[in-house]
């Protein structure tokens, strides 16, 4: 059951606005009375179906004295100053007498002035899991035939509704089950509300300054300087004093402004920046943008004061970034907005780009301005207090002056919710991000293997593996690569060709492509043919093709013109040593020969010259062609670009789901156990038998004996067997001496039982029983596992080698929950994945049992949330087609940290 007393979650409306949707309080009677009395004669008659006047003490009792069990209420609230209005209600109550209803009927009430903004379908959206989480298994709602607003929020919900009317009313009925279509419908309200609010920010009709000075070269007068260079709507500088800047009449003040503001843009003292904004939430602005730093990145205080902004701003109705920014770009003409402190503006083009480091975007921007990359929007996130790469990917995935989005994060918010997002958008755009703390992410100390294994370095990977997030080492790594996904298509498939003047870098970049995990194929016979017909007799005519240092412009270009549509090449790359010819001219030959490769094909060249590429690359009819100053770069970037486009032509798969008897199963262990536990705990053997067998993992047959009955249950059980101490707080119970193996008769399990509390006396640690198993021989031994990282949630990680895992490392990791297409991917990512396929002679094991496994645990995972962590290993992965067995487990539990309380 949930009891949703707190509950308390800020939301963001169809319009970008902010909302904050919370349990409905006993001090909300007078909230409460203000709203009804604010509804029309119409929305109450719809509401309550009378011409009802007011609520009486009695009903305002009723309505917020719930016990959010049989009956819960949600409402959605706007601050205004120091005053918080209700504008929506939704709730639900139980329908019957018994003690535990699975019928409820659910109503909502938004103000009139609220209509139309998306509050009932996110009311309902958070009433359906408490409702859920409370038995609560159908939703009836009677609708009069006239309310066709509210009509359209319950057929727009992904519900499969049944109607059914009566005296013009219509009874609406509906599972609270979240389907598949109710997910997809939520989660894209979701994205068109997140890119509407980051919209608000970028294409602004009216800017205000705060913090405007008078002092030029300071950041105030260079931010009111660089939006009067190009901004063509109103701007207004805000200053205590002063009453005219640069030209501009200025305020005191944004409620002083008296005309609409979309975007203020802050840079006072962090002191005065609570104040500022309370102002900017009474005038109306739509979001802010916060310069000024000492929050979160100084001290506790700082963060105690940034967590009230974001309160503040989202209770208000507002948007924010920062603080501790260096404040956003667009470079669209037609709204010119440089709402930054950098000295110049980056040329207009197809890349947005994201900074969470102010400093390093003043780097990056000049950076940019050098290598020419056109920009569609720059956003510095700075301590992402609010807005965060998950809206602005949301935005981007829509905007049609973006077709690369580079990302540049410290650190992540809500890496689950990236995670859904990123996916959606990399299968349209590319997403190249660099995250910083690779080297500084070290082992978390743990009691389990899957916990020794990880770290946050590990879950970034697996995050960005699944998300189709290309994840460079390096600033230049990400630009190389975002040099070319701008400008070139995605490779098709992995086959290079080559064109150079000199054989030595044609060798490099041969080597490289290989590291890449790139090929160079021999051109086929007709291509080759028609290279020695204007070729010098010197040449080489396999790939690289080196038409020797004699090359002229004019051997560039046929030599591009054969290779390119070669049918045994996906990519073309153009080096360019300089000898006698001008580089101009030869860039100009190379921007020809490229025109006549296929649309589908990308092109790149290397031009190794510390002048790096004329500007005549970009003169051809096929536009810019990326260039590089050395092949290895030019083969990292399409290495990357090649197994981003085989992500993206990949199926995502489809990950299991427990039924809902597995399910129930294995949480009435799980909820057992933790009513009788003081905390985190590791379940007893017995339970974890019965969990994995409920989520339908083999585990081989085994039974707890008191030490002076192991033989009597040896002798049920039948032999061989294995013996394992059971003894509190041994997890490792090999390395203690814990397990004897080929136990084969009486005698064995007795001598074996006297060892492993010999082993125990020596470890200190009191012999409890053993754990007698059936012995399962031969397989290959594997390891899957869970652990939970503070900031990603749980990770399912597997590897092989039993317990050498922890000496090899040779693992890999995936967020829940995992695809059948991610755990395949998983396996084949090993180093010892042959060993299922048979190395060396040795059997082939049944790796399809081993993905089932994984998937299972996955599924174990979003079905029981009070996983902790989970050991399975070793796992004995028999034949093929003779399944997989789990021959040791561990699992720790732990109850539910509490209602959220953000998104």
């Amino acid at each position: 059951m949930l009891n949703a007393r707190d509950y308390s979650v800020e939301e963001i409306l169809r319009d970008g606005r902010s909302i904050l949707i919370r349990a409905l309080r006993p001090d909300d009677k007078a909230r409460l009375l203000e709203h009804f009395r604010g509804l029309s004669d119409q929305s109450v008659h719809f509401r309550f179906f009378s011409a009802k006047r007011d609520l009486s003490e009695a009903e305002l009792a009723r309505f917020t004295e719930l016990d959010f069990v049989r009956d819960a209420a949600l409402v959605a609230t706007l601050v205004d100053g120091d005053r918080e209005r209700i504008i929506g209600v939704g709730r639900y109550n139980a329908l019957g007498d018994e003690g535990t209803p699975s019928r409820a009927e659910v109503a909502f009430a938004v103000t009139d002035a609220n209509q139309g903004r998306g509050i009932g379908t996110l009311l309902l959206e958070h009433l359906v899991p408490i409702a859920r989480a409370n038995g609560i298994t159908e939703f009836q709602a009677n609708v009069l035939g006239e309310n066709n607003r509210m009509l359209q929020v319950f057929a727009k919900s992904g519900f499969t509704v049944q109607r059914s009317i009566d005296c013009g009313v219509f009874t609406l009925t509906f599972p609270t089950a979240a389907t598949e279509t109710f997910l997809a419908v939520s989660h894209a309200r979701e994205r068109e509300a997140a890119a509407e609010s980051v919209r608000g920010f970028l294409a602004p009709r009216a800017v205000a300054v705060v913090g405007a000075s008078r002092e030029p070269g300071s950041i105030g007068w260079t931010l009111l300087h660089n939006i009067r260079a190009g901004f063509p709507h109103p701007i207004y500088p805000v200053h205590p004093t002063a009453t005219e800047l640069q030209g501009l009449p200025a305020y005191p003040r944004v409620s002083a402004i008296g005309a609409p503001v979309d975007l203020a843009i802050v840079a006072v003292p962090a002191a005065a920046v609570e104040n500022v904004l309370a102002d900017c939430a009474h005038a109306g602005v739509r979001g802010v943008v916060v310069i000024s730093s000492g929050f979160g990145e100084v001290s506790q205080g700082g963060r105690e004061a940034e967590h009230r902004l974001r309160h503040l701003v989202r209770a208000s109705g507002m948007r924010l970034v920062g603080p501790n920014c260096m404040g956003i770009i667009n470079t669209d003409p037609a709204i010119a907005l440089n709402a930054t402190f950098a000295p110049g503006v980056p040329p207009p083009g197809s890349i947005a780009m994201l900074s969470q480091s102010g400093a390093l975007g003043l780097a990056v921007l000049d950076y940019v301005r050098a290598l020419d990359l056109g920009i569609s929007t720059f956003v510095s996130v700075g301590n992402k207090a609010d807005v965060s790469s998950n809206d602005l990917l949301a935005y981007w995935a829509e905007d049609a002056r973006t077709s690369v989005i580079v990302l540049y994060l410290e650190s992540f918010g809500n890496p689950r919710k990236f995670a859904r997002i990123a996916p959606e958008v990399a299968r349209r755009k590319p997403i190249i991000a660099v995250k910083s703390g690779r080297s500084a992410a070290g082992v978390r100390a743990a009691s389990s293997h899957s916990a020794a294994l990880a770290s946050l370095d590990v879950a970034v990977d697996a995050l960005f593996e699944q998300a189709g997030v290309i994840r460079t080492r390096t600033l230049e790594e990400l630009f190389d690569i975002a040099a070319l996904l701008s400008t070139q298509p995605v490779p098709a498939g992995p086959r290079v060709a080559v064109v150079t003047n000199a054989g030595g870098p044609g060798i490099l970049l041969a080597d490289a492509c290989e590291a890449q995990g790139l090929s160079l194929p021999s051109l086929t016979p007709g291509a080759r043919d028609a290279l020695r017909t204007f070729l010098p007799a010197a040449a080489g005519l396999e790939n690289p093709v080196d038409m020797t240092a004699a090359a002229t412009a004019e051997h560039f270009v046929r030599t591009i013109e054969v290779v390119g549509p070669d049918p045994n090449v996906d990519a073309v790359v153009v080096i360019y040593i300089p000898v006698l010819s001008p580089s101009g001219e030869m860039a100009a030959a190379i921007a020809r020969g490229a025109a006549a490769v296929p649309a589908e094909k990308p092109v790149l060249s290397v031009f190794m010259s510390s002048r790096g590429a004329p500007p005549a690359l970009a003169g051809g009819a096929r536009g810019r062609l990326p260039s590089y100053s050395f092949p290895e770069n030019a083969a990292l970037a399409l290495g990357a670009a090649e197994r981003y486009g085989r992500w993206r032509r990949r199926s995502p798969g489809t990950a299991l789901t427990l039924d809902a008897f597995a399910s129930r199963a294995a949480r009435s262990v799980v909820e057992r156990v933790l009513a009788g536990a003081h905390g985190p705990c590791w379940l007893e053997p017995e339970d974890m038998a019965t969990v994995l067998r409920a989520a339908g993992i083999e585990y081989a047959v085994a039974e707890r004996a008191p030490v002076a009955d192991a033989v009597a249950v040896a002798e049920r059980l039948g032999y061989p067997l294995v013996a394992k101490a059971i003894a509190p707080g041994l997890l490792h119970k090999s390395d203690a001496g814990g397990v004897r193996l080929g136990l084969r008769n009486a005698t064995e399990v007795a001598a074996a039982v006297d060892q492993i509390r010999a082993a125990m006396a020596v470890v200190g640690t009191p012999l409890e029983g053993v754990l007698l198993q059936r012995e399962v021989a031969g397989g290959v031994e594997a390891l899957v596992g869970v652990t939970t990282d503070p900031t990603f949630g749980p990770l399912v990680v597997c590897g092989l080698g039993g317990i050498l895992v922890e000496l090899l490392k040779d693992v890999t990791f995936r967020l829940t929950p995992v695809t059948d297409v991610d755990a395949r991917e998983m396996l084949a990512s090993l180093k010892g994945s042959r060993l299922l396929d048979g190395y060396r002679g040795s059997p082939a094991a049944d790796r399809a049992a081993l993905v089932d496994v994984i998937l299972r645990v996955s599924a174990l995972v979003e079905a029981v949330p009070e996983l902790c962590e989970l050991d399975l290993n070793p796992v004995k992965v028999l034949a093929p087609g003779q399944r997989a067995i789990v021959v040791d487990a561990r699992m720790r539990i732990a109850p539910p940290s509490g209602p959220q309380t953000t998104l």
